[in-house]
């Protein structure tokens, strides 16, 4: 029996280990589509739960964020004034690439649909960086992207498994449910440092 040299075991110990990771990265993308294959009596017929809908937003993105920047550490802090109906809410947007593409937008109106008493959203012209993971809970004022451009703020909390990437929150969400109502609604974003320039 031939005697198999270092290099030859190197090789194949080096495939096995491509293999097994290529194996769980598809794992782990068939996983997300389970999830949302399965949903609630009522919920919309796309697979996101999300409908299309018409505007546009801006251009922009770059790469993307990292894990630790969606748990809430900002070290640079970018505010964003959320202008709704006569209504204006003040955010903080996280230390990621994510906010930083949305950022890039700015400023931006839009009308945001409302899905399930509880959010509005947008989908923009772009697909802006992602580190998606499951917060497990949604707190109103929770400026969130879905997938890659689907927008979203929450206006109400509640209990979650899915999975989003944390764009910003708005630090006191007193009144927000009430000015998004429960129909779709304009929205304005705009950096703070451009309306006190203005």
């Amino acid at each position: 029996m031939k005697k198999s040299s270092f290099r030859e075991i190197f090789a194949k110990l080096s495939l096995t280990a491509w293999l097994a990771a290529g194996i769980c990265c598809a794992g782990s993308a068939l996983s997300g589509c389970a999830e949302n294959a399965s949903l609630p009596d009522g919920a919309p017929e796309s697979v996101s739960g999300y409908a299309d809908s018409e505007e546009s937003a801006g251009e922009a993105p770059g790469p993307g964020g990292s894990s630790s920047e969606n748990s809430g550490s900002e070290e640079t802090e970018m505010k964003v004034e959320i202008g709704i109906g006569d209504k204006i809410f003040s955010a903080t947007l996280a230390d990621n690439e994510t906010a930083r593409a949305f950022m890039a937008l700015l400023p931006v109106t839009m009308t945001m649909n409302e899905l399930n008493g509880n959010e509005k959203y947008k989908y923009l012209d772009v697909a802006l960086p992602t580190d998606a993971y499951r917060p497990g809970r949604i707190e109103a004022g929770d400026l969130m992207l879905y997938g890659d451009s689907c927008l979203v703020l929450f206006y109400e909390s509640f209990s979650t498994s899915y999975s989003y990437t944390r764009i910003g929150k708005i630090g006191n969400a007193a009144g927000l449910a009430e000015a998004a109502g429960d129909s779709a609604v304009s929205v304005s974003f705009v950096s703070a440092d451009e309306k006190t320039a203005i």
